[in-house]
C-alpha cells in the first residue's frame, strides 16, 4: 500500500484517534455529506418536475411539428411536404391552424387560442385522457361543436350540455374598416360545445378552444394554408434521425421542432432554475469544505512531532506533504460518497414512497408528492464538483507547510 495514503488513512479512520480534530474532520465530512445529498434530492426533483411537464405536454403536442420559418401559415401541398408524407417512419399526420380569436358565450366573452386540427388528430392525441365532461367532437354533418380547456370553461360559465352555441370572432384579413359599420371587419361564426378538456397547464386549459379544421379556415379567411403540420412517428423510428432527414428535405424555408423544443420557454425556465439552485449549493459546498482547511491546518500542528520523526527516518518533504493532501483528499472523498449514497437513497424513498408531500390534500396538485427522476449524468457530475473543490480547497494548507518544510530545510 502506498505509504502517504496508508498513513494519512491512519490519521482519519484510526480506533484510538478520539481527539478535538478527529471530531472536526467528522464534522466535516458530515458537512460535505449533507451538501451533496442536497445536490442530489435538489437535482432529482427538478428533473422530475421536467419530466412531468414532458409527460403533460406529450398528450396533445406533437412527436414532430413543421412550421414555416416566415410567416404564419403555409401550403400543405407543397412538392417536398408531399415527399414528408411518404416516410415510412410516420405514422399519423394531422394539419392545423392555431391563431387568436374572441368567443362570446351570452354576456361573457374572452380572447382564446383557437386550435383547428383535421380529423386525423384524434388519432394523434389521448383524446378519452384528456376529454373530462362531454365527448371529443368536432363536426357533424353541417353542424360545427368545439371541445373547451377547463379553464376558458369556467371562465364562460361553460358546460358541454348546453345547446347555445358559442359565438367566435375574428378580424378580417386585409379588410378595412369602415367605421360606420366597424363589425363588417370581423368574420363571426359559431360553434357547439361538445366536451371539455384538461391538461393541468393553465397554457392549454385557460386559453384553448379546439375546432374543426373547416372551421378555423372559415373563421381565419383560409382556403388551403395551414399553420403548422403535427406528426406522430411509429413507436420503432428515431425522433432525432427522423427530425434530421424531414430538415434536409424541407431546408430552410421550414422549422421542424419536437417536442421539447416545442415547449422551449417552459423547459428552459425550470432548467435555469435547477443549475441556479445547483449554483447556490455549489457556494455552500465551498463553505462546508473551508472547514477542512482548518481541520487539516490543526492536523499538520498536531502532528509536528510525527513530521519530525518521518523526517529523522529519511522521509523527504514531498512525501510529508502528499499525506496531508490526501488526508484532506480523503475527507472530501468520504463527505462526498456518503452524501451521494444518502441522496439516493432518499431520493428512492420518495419515488415509491412519496415522503414529501406537495400539500395537505389529495389531489390539489397533478401529482400529491415530490416527483424525482435520478440521472446518471447528474450523478457523476455532482462527484466531479465535489471532488474537485475539495482537491483545491486542500491545496493551500498543504502549499503551506511546503513553505515552512523547505525553510527547516
Amino acid at each position: 500500500m502506498n505509504l502517504s495514503f496508508y498513513i494519512a488513512r491512519r490519521y482519519l479512520f484510526s480506533k484510538k484517534s478520539h481527539n478535538a480534530i478527529n471530531v472536526i474532520s467528522m464534522i466535516s465530512v458530515c458537512g460535505i455529506a449533507i451538501a451533496t445529498l442536497a445536490m442530489v434530492c435538489t437535482l432529482s426533483i427538478f428533473n422530475g418536475f421536467t419530466q412531468l411537464v414532458s409527460d403533460s405536454f406529450s398528450v396533445i403536442d406533437p412527436t414532430l411539428q413543421i412550421s414555416p420559418a416566415k410567416g404564419k401559415v403555409f401550403d400543405p401541398s407543397d412538392p417536398n411536404i408531399q415527399k414528408i408524407k411518404q416516410l415510412p417512419e410516420i405514422e399519423v399526420i394531422s394539419e392545423t391552424i392555431e391563431e387568436h380569436a374572441l368567443v362570446r358565450y351570452g354576456e361573457r366573452q374572452d380572447p382564446v387560442l383557437i386550435k383547428g386540427v383535421s380529423d386525423n388528430f384524434k388519432k394523434m392525441a389521448d383524446i378519452n385522457r384528456i376529454t373530462i365532461n362531454g365527448v371529443f367532437a368536432l363536426k357533424e354533418g353541417d353542424v360545427d361543436y368545439c371541445v373547451a380547456g377547463v379553464g376558458l370553461a369556467m371562465n364562460l360559465g361553460l358546460r358541454a350540455d348546453n345547446i347555445t352555441p358559442l359565438e367566435i370572432y375574428s378580424p378580417k384579413r386585409d379588410v378595412k374598416i369602415q367605421l360606420a359599420n366597424p363589425s363588417s371587419a370581423f368574420t363571426q361564426v359559431y360553434a357547439y360545445p361538445s366536451g371539455i378538456f384538461s391538461l393541468n397547464q393553465a397554457k392549454y386549459d385557460e386559453q384553448m378552444l379546439i375546432v374543426s379544421l373547416s372551421l378555423a379556415r372559415q373563421l381565419f379567411r383560409y382556403d388551403k394554408e395551414v399553420t403548422s403540420l403535427d406528426l406522430k412517428l411509429k413507436d420503432d423510428a428515431s425522433v432525432d434521425n427522423v427530425q434530421s432527414k424531414i430538415q434536409n428535405i424541407l431546408g430552410d424555408s421550414f422549422i421542424v421542432k419536437n417536442r421539447f423544443e416545442q415547449q422551449a420557454d417552459s423547459f428552459r425556465m425550470v432548467n435555469i432554475e435547477k443549475w441556479v439552485t445547483f449554483l447556490i449549493l455549489a457556494f455552500i459546498l465551498i463553505i462546508a469544505v473551508f472547514n477542512v482547511v482548518g481541520s487539516l491546518s490543526m492536523l499538520i500542528v498536531d502532528k509536528h512531532d510525527d513530521i519530525k520523526i518521518l523526517q529523522n527516518m529519511g522521509a523527504n518533504n514531498k512525501l510529508i506533504s502528499r499525506i496531508f493532501l490526501i488526508e484532506g483528499w480523503l475527507i472530501s472523498m468520504t463527505g462526498a460518497i456518503i452524501g451521494l449514497i444518502l441522496g439516493l437513497t432518499l431520493c428512492l424513498l420518495q419515488e415509491h414512497l412519496g415522503l414529501l408531500k406537495l400539500g395537505q390534500t389529495p389531489g390539489t396538485f397533478v401529482v400529491d408528492a415530490y416527483p424525482v427522476s435520478v440521472l446518471a449524468s447528474d450523478i457523476l457530475f455532482i462527484f466531479v464538483t465535489v471532488s474537485l473543490i475539495g482537491f483545491l480547497i486542500v491545496l493551500y494548507p498543504v502549499n503551506t507547510l511546503k513553505k515552512k518544510l523547505n525553510t527547516y530545510s
